[in-house]
């Protein structure tokens, strides 16, 4: 047996250590004892820490932070697994990372994370600049509506931007409206007259040229009307970014910070341009959203039943409901045009195009249109039926139509009618009586075929008869208690003999209630109902359930 393997180890000194482990290793490394002095340090330490020597105190080389780490390492106040901590040296980041041993030195590896924090630092902005964009498209996209998707740019401008924003949207004849936001403020919208040319950049900016650098623009040249009412300070740094839009400019963002912040950086200025181009986005959506919901209106106008009364002595009512309760108009109509003078007949036409939705309700405006054109021939309805038909043989839509005409003119108290049915279901007749009839008018469908066959019957309506057009809408109602039942025309028959007497309006009113309460929730197709009555001269009562009058019945 050898001597030494009997006799204790001899322990290794610092300088064992650091030409064994690490003497040459790139990353600084220190060995301080238990005292705070300076064992060791490799040739990176002595390049970090020029200061650093042997012998020397640790907090007279190198910063507090690592002088009050290594102190809590040697009190035993912080466990060797806790982690690293961490602080600059100079201008770079380092993370400490202590090794005790057994003499009571600790060793210190300095490493440094300058790069990878400056890496993460970006991440962390990135992303978060990546969800402002994302905040910002789906909120402003979320509305249609102008001026709110104008405040909600200012104000998320405002938040996550700058100080304050305002938001110059294109002029309005010689104003502009603009829209101010504060962060932690209201936001608030006017609409003034101002002098674009006063902010630089602002006027190239509203006609779509490309933005001024924001060092480029003195703060100090801002004019009054830029600042929002409680803005902290004088305005230190601008950012003027054009709102692209869809062809057009939707208007220009201002981004204002006080001489308090810091200045714009140029990164913070391309990102501000990302921002304003997702503001200009959502801006021209609405703005477009906005042009066409008045273009629609302007044309529903003229596709919406019109509103029926009196018309020389007799009583005219309608009522219409689309296929779909969220649609206005649909394949069925209805139009009463008033003659010129009592002696002339008031032309009612009530019809239904194949199909529904829009496309039906555009046909029903061709065909609405083009009977109106043809009024003058309205005295002749098989001659008027016959060019509406041609119309639409020579028409691009391939859809047909059934419609009835009703002539209508009041004389000696009575409402004399002319009907006429071209493929339509035949006008039902509510006499005194509460007796129903058919008129037995009869035709081919419109649109269809080469000529139209129709038959022209007459009719007269005593005072407080009325004659009902329908169409198939009511009598085609799929409902009832099992859901799959129709309402047929027996069922509407049995309803109109208990609205004897009744005024126009109340007799459609009762119609419509019954047909809707039979469908309950089911689908329908359009269903549209115009009612024709004489009306009564007396006051009107009730006898033994049926609607009567107290006097007599002249006109």
């Amino acid at each position: 047996m050898s001597a030494s393997r009997g006799s204790p180890a001899r322990p290794r000194s610092a300088d064992d250590k650091v030409g064994a482990t690490w003497g040459n290793a790139p990353y600084p490394v220190l060995v301080i004892d238990q005292h705070g002095g300076l064992v060791h340090l490799n040739e990176a330490a002595s390049a970090l820490l020029p200061d650093a020597i042997h012998g020397a105190a640790l907090r007279e080389a190198a910063p507090s932070w690592l002088t009050d780490a290594h102190q809590c390492v040697v009190d035993g106040l912080r466990d060797g697994d806790a982690g690293p901590l961490a602080g600059h040296i100079g201008d770079r980041f380092f993370e400490a990372h202590p090794t005790a041993s057994t003499d009571g030195d600790v060793v210190w590896w300095l490493v440094d994370y300058t790069d990878r924090r400056l890496a993460e630092t970006a991440l962390r902005g990135a992303q978060e600049r990546s969800a402002i964009l994302s905040e910002a498209s789906s909120t402003l996209l979320s509305t249609l509506n102008v001026p709110r998707c104008m405040e909600v740019a200012a104000s998320m401008a405002a938040e996550h931007l700058s100080e304050a924003a305002v938001l110059v949207a294109p002029a309005q004849g010689r104003r502009y409206p603009l829209t101010y936001a504060r962060r932690g403020g209201p936001v608030t919208q006017t609409t003034q007259q101002i002098d674009p040319s006063s902010v630089p950049g602002l006027t190239e900016a509203l006609q779509g040229f490309p933005p001024v650098p924001a060092r480029w623009i003195d703060p100090r040249a801002i004019p009054d009307w830029v600042i929002p009412e409680g803005f902290a300070g004088p305005v230190g740094s601008v950012i003027v970014a054009p709102l692209p839009g869809h062809g057009v400019p939707a208007g220009v963002l201002i981004l204002l910070r006080s001489s308090t912040e810091q200045a714009f950086t140029e990164g913070e200025e391309v990102f501000a341009r990302l921002f304003a181009a997702r503001a200009g986005a959502a801006l021209s959506a609405a703005r477009l959203y906005a042009e066409q919901a008045v273009i629609t209106t302007t044309l529903m106008q003229e596709l919406l039943p019109p509103s029926l009364n009196r018309v020389h002595g007799v009583d005219y009512a309608g009522s219409y409901r689309a296929a779909k309760d969220h649609e206005r108009v649909g394949g069925d109509f209805y139009d009463v045009h008033p003659g010129s003078a009592p002696s002339e007949e008031t032309v009612v036409v009530l019809g239904d195009v194949a199909g529904k939705g829009l496309d039906a309700a555009v046909l029903t405006g061709k065909i609405r249109n083009t009977l109106h054109a043809l009024l003058p021939l309205a005295d002749d309805h098989q001659r008027l039926l016959d060019l509406l038909n041609g119309a639409l043989l020579t028409s691009h839509h391939t859809r047909f139509a059934t419609l009835v005409l009703a002539s209508v003119r009041r004389r000696a108290g009575k409402a004399h009618l002319r009907l006429t049915s071209a493929g339509h279901l035949p006008p039902l007749i509510v006499r005194a009586d509460g007796t129903v009839e058919e008129v037995p008018t009869r035709g081919t469908l419109v649109g269809a075929l080469p000529h139209v066959s129709a038959r022209t019957v007459t009719a007269v309506l005593n005072p407080g008869e009325t004659c009902l057009l329908y169409t198939d809408g009511i009598t085609e109602a799929r409902g009832g208690p099992l859901g799959d039942e129709l309402f047929e025309e027996q069922r509407l028959r049995r309803a109109l003999a208990g609205c004897a007497g009744m005024p126009a309006e109340a007799v459609v009113e009762r119609v419509q209630m019954l047909a809707a309460q039979w469908l309950g929730a089911g689908r329908h197709d359009d269903m549209a109902v115009v009612a024709i009555s004489a009306p009564r001269t007396g006051t009107l009562s009730v006898v033994d359930g049926r609607a009567g009058t107290s006097e007599g019945t002249n006109g």
